[in-house]
């Protein structure tokens, strides 16, 4: 079992940056492949970044390319999503999510089983 715990999230202007970052336990985290998934009210969750064990293999969603950046430190069990240039559009929960292999498979909510309970970040216009 893993165990994720988001923290980060919060109230910012169009324009503004925030970082948030997601500590794992119950595995060895360099054998979790990790991610972000985002939920806006009456909508679907949907796939924002995801990230190998070593860092070297990254997918991001196309609507935040350039502007999100996902990256881990396993030595602190810790994967972080900084996110630049928020638009009101970005305003949604932000849930950590792992699965329990190292490599990234997709971007389908069921390639990941283990997720938080999920932190707001709201961005005003």
């Amino acid at each position: 079992q893993v165990q994720l715990v988001e923290s980060g999230g919060g109230l910012v202007q169009a324009g503004a940056s925030l970082r948030l970052s997601c500590a794992a336990s119950g595995r060895t985290f360099s054998n979790l492949a990790m991610g972000w998934f985002r939920q806006a009210p009456g909508k679907e969750r949907e796939f924002v970044a995801a990230i190998n064990w070593s860092g070297f293999n990254i997918l991001y969603e196309d609507s935040v390319k350039g502007r999100f950046t996902i990256s881990r430190d396993n030595a602190k069990n810790t994967v972080y999503l900084q996110m630049n240039s928020l638009k009101p559009e970005d305003t949604a929960v932000y849930y950590c999510v792992a699965r329990s292999v190292a490599s990234i498979r997709g971007t389908s909510p069921n390639d990941y089983a283990y997720w938080g309970q999920g932190t707001q970040v709201t961005v005003s216009s």
